[in-house]
């Protein structure tokens, strides 16, 4: 069984503007550190398709599907791009870079339910945690990894999925999205307080988030997710498990003040993955988030992609 490797140019594409975190050349750098490592050998690489927008309605409200894409298409139409908030701005190409940013992660899901990989790693842009059932914010278009979910509980038929993000920014557009649905079970470790300035206290039972103080370094993470999220992860035995893979915490981003080191994503990879083993015939797509210290960035997607594809 393999590690699948999902991502597509139209990813690229997307432009925020110059000087814009968010940027193309995020990719490239975790490509370009696979290639000069010689990982990529060990990696199923697969093209992106674009979603199925009922997919996306499955976490999106119908009338905000309808609004973002008619909206991204005008922009597209025009030329010109346009900003939907202070930190989100959508070019020419948005539309298509947002469609097969969840398109790989509904993708590798079927891919890993149906047995062709044991599990898959989505290398898209624009990211999606921040947004909500009827909102683009930070950074973020469609909900990669809440499509995912769901469509791994309403269109697969599971009854148990758990998505785990260690993004240092809270997810909140998942945690709007799947809130008080007890088929799913959300993990989170952020720093607080930080954008988008919410998740102290949970919206439903469902959730285990546990927000920690700037500098809080890598010893302090592992005690608190072995505290807090093992339990209840074991407890919930997740027949299917999704990352939202955000390495913004690492001590070279910019973007937040937490200080783990690649082997800290190490670390949680392979706590999260014994869980996959042990309760999901080992299925897990994990979907990029955050992370933009380039380097930083390459070599963590690298550790975590060792963990998966079971190389170390």
């Amino acid at each position: 069984m393999s590690t699948a490797f999902y991502s597509h140019p139209d990813c690229r594409r997307h432009d925020m503007g110059l000087g814009h975190p968010e940027c193309a050349q995020r990719l490239a750098a975790i490509e370009d550190h696979l290639r000069a490592t010689g990982l990529d050998v060990a990696l199923d690489f697969r093209e992106a398709p674009a979603v199925d927008l009922r997919d996306v309605e499955r976490a999106h409200a119908s009338g905000y599907v309808a609004e973002l894409k008619h909206l991204l298409e005008q922009v597209s139409a025009s030329g010109e791009s346009r900003a939907l908030d202070p930190d989100t701005v959508a070019c020419p190409d948005t539309w298509r870079a947002v469609l097969r940013a969840a398109g790989a992660a509904v993708a590798a899901t079927d891919a890993v339910l149906d047995g062709e990989v044991e599990n898959a790693f989505c290398a898209v842009r624009p990211p999606g945690h921040h947004a909500t059932r009827d909102q683009a914010m930070g950074f973020c278009f469609f909900n990669n990894v809440a499509i995912a979910a769901r469509h791994a509980l309403d269109v697969r038929g599971l009854e148990r999925v758990a998505i785990v993000d260690f993004d240092v920014h809270h997810g909140n557009g998942t945690e709007d999205i799947i809130a008080g649905d007890e088929r799913v079970l959300m993990v989170s470790i952020f720093q607080h307080p930080l954008y988008p300035f919410c998740g102290a206290v949970p919206k439903g039972t469902n959730m285990v988030n546990v927000p920690v103080p700037p500098y809080t370094r890598g010893p302090e993470v592992r005690d608190l997710i072995e505290a807090m999220w093992m339990p209840r992860l074991e407890a919930f035995a997740p027949q299917m498990i999704f990352f939202s893979a955000g390495f913004d915490a690492h001590r070279e981003d910019q973007l937040g003040q937490l200080g783990l080191i690649e082997a800290d994503y190490e670390w949680i990879t392979r706590r999260v993955k014994g869980v996959a083993d042990r309760h999901a015939q080992g299925r897990i797509v994990s979907c990029l988030e955050g992370g933009y210290a380039l380097g930083a960035l390459a070599r963590s997607v690298a550790v975590h992609l060792r963990v998966l594809a079971d190389l170390d």
